[in-house]
């Protein structure tokens, strides 16, 4: 907590740039707070994560770079007209309680209230206040953004997916993870590594785990040859081996079990760069 209280007049000053605003007066009017509320944060040296989230979803500004100056400016999130000033500041205080407590704790990773009173020194009872009172905990919410990399929107609003790519792309040692189950990928998260050992760069790398397996794949290739594959035959997902033979069509190995049937027969997902067996 002690990066959003610190250094106060460098977020105000992050946050009239957001704005494009010069004075004070100005900023005040359009976090629609009480005019002599930013010169009180100054004084006090602590910004209310409640104005930092309401900027960050009102300009599109990158929501590390308001807190910690080390981005810059950048659109985290696509969306088609979003909620702006007034309306915004209502949705953000109405979304508070049971729901925001419960996508705390899903960005974390918690099963218990403990783990969370546990990891930001506050008691249970300060939680049960936030729920009984549908409270919006805007610090909290601004902490949890910067330590797991959720969507901001997702997390304060419950809109939108859970993770959002544009910000994920910030951190060119993130990529994407999910589990292949049933024929469907589910998406758990983001793997932490570095791909620079490659020789080949990956366009849209993406970590997919099955059982003890992990492939790295490039969902960015598309054009199908010899080679390891993700596929989806009858909306159904799986790992191929991949043999090109003439007359436009291609010999697949799953488990075991060859067949041939024409390339256009399949949706080509992306090339299995990196098969990796854990199963130690």
């Amino acid at each position: 907590m002690s990066n959003i209280q610190s250094n106060a007049q460098e977020v105000i000053e992050r946050l009239l740039s957001a704005y494009g605003v010069t004075t004070q007066r100005a900023l005040a009017e359009a976090l629609n707070v009480p005019s002599n509320n930013v010169s009180a944060w100054s004084q006090r040296n602590s910004v209310p994560g409640n104005a930092i989230i309401k900027c960050a979803l009102d300009t599109g500004t990158d929501l590390h770079w308001l807190v910690k100056g080390e981005l810059a400016e950048a659109s985290f999130y696509d969306m088609e007209m979003p909620p702006q000033g007034k309306v915004l500041l209502d949705e953000i205080c109405s979304s508070g309680g049971k729901k925001l407590l419960q996508r705390i704790m899903d960005a974390y990773g918690f099963t218990m209230q403990k783990q969370l009173c546990d990891l930001f020194h506050i008691s249970s009872g300060t939680v049960s206040t936030w729920i009984r009172r549908e409270f919006f905990p805007g610090d909290i919410v601004v902490a949890c953004a910067l330590d797991t990399k959720v969507s901001l929107r997702w997390l304060a609003l419950g809109i939108g997916e859970k993770f959002d790519i544009s910000e994920i792309n910030n951190y060119s040692n993130l990529i994407p993870h999910g589990y292949l189950n049933s024929g469907a990928i589910e998406k758990v998260g983001f793997w932490k590594t570095d791909l620079t050992f490659l020789k080949v760069k990956l366009m849209e790398p993406f970590l997919l785990t099955k059982s003890s397996f992990n492939w790295i794949i490039d969902k960015g290739r598309k054009k199908i040859s010899n080679g390891k594959w993700l596929l989806s035959i009858d909306s159904s997902l799986d790992i191929y081996d991949v043999i090109l033979i003439p007359e436009g069509k291609i010999k697949i190995n799953n488990r075991g079990g060859f067949y041939v049937c024409d390339v256009k027969k399949v949706d080509v997902v992306g090339k299995v760069i990196v098969s990796m067996d854990m199963d130690i």
